[in-house]
């Protein structure tokens, strides 16, 4: 119950920072490595709105960590496994920044 509560105030956080920062500016990372991948659903609208999200949850480096998985998914593995304690950390918000993502611009 206490995850779908963190998991609901999350997304509810990300859709204010959305709407602040709904101005168009240039492409960040996440979305230039989402339009450029050969995805069938790939679309402006899609990848905008993961790129939002990724810039209400992550750091500029951990999206452009998270834009190389685009190019090379085996990166994401080697990341996930990895022993490195930054790593491990930086993989947690990589999975919330992935729940996040799919709960706001699932539609």
């Amino acid at each position: 119950m206490g995850m779908k509560i963190m998991v609901a105030q999350r997304i509810g956080a990300v859709a204010g920072l959305i709407i602040l920062c709904a101005a168009p500016a240039m492409a960040g990372p996440i979305e230039s490595a989402c339009l450029r991948s050969d995805r069938d659903a790939a679309s402006r609208q899609l990848c905008g709105c993961i790129q939002n999200v990724a810039d209400a949850t992550l750091t500029g480096s951990d999206q452009r960590l998270a834009a190389s998985f685009f190019k090379d998914p085996h990166r994401a593995q080697e990341i996930r496994q990895s022993d490195s304690r930054s790593h491990a950390a930086f993989w947690e918000r990589y999975k919330a920044f992935g729940e996040t993502a799919e709960a706001y611009c699932a539609g």
